[in-house]
């Protein structure tokens, strides 16, 4: 059973930027995609992008379209968020995610199997 550890999160300036990665360890095979979803307080969680991992394509949410980056590193099992020109809208807490099938749209959180802890991710005026 794969472990999922993110980091990466902290505070930072509107217009500013963040690197969040997400190590899996204990995985025993490669998974079919990786995602990150986030969770402000009192909202529900919502996704934010989502990457398969054999071909490297991506997807996105709308609200993070041009800002935010996805991306791996199949050496390091590491995904990674690259994520700029931050805004207000973006402060939540950021889980990565491991899905390893691909039953389902890789933008569903019901698609997978194991979640890391979320890093918190605040962006001040």
């Amino acid at each position: 059973q794969a472990q999922l550890v993110e980091s990466g999160g902290g505070l930072v300036q509107a217009g500013g930027s963040l690197r969040l990665s997400c190590a899996a360890s204990g995985r025993a095979m490669r998974p079919y995609g990786m995602g990150w979803f986030r969770q402000a307080p009192g909202k529900e969680r919502e996704f934010v992008a989502a990457i398969r991992w054999s071909d490297e394509n991506t997807v996105y949410a709308d609200s993070v379209k041009g800002r935010f980056t996805i991306s791996r590193d199949n050496a390091k099992n590491t995904v990674y968020l690259q994520m700029n020109n931050l805004e207000l809208e973006d402060t939540a807490v950021y889980y990565c995610a491991e899905d390893l099938w691909g039953r389902s749209s890789l933008s569903h959180p019901r698609a997978y199997e194991e979640w890391g802890q979320g890093t918190q991710v605040t962006v001040s005026s």
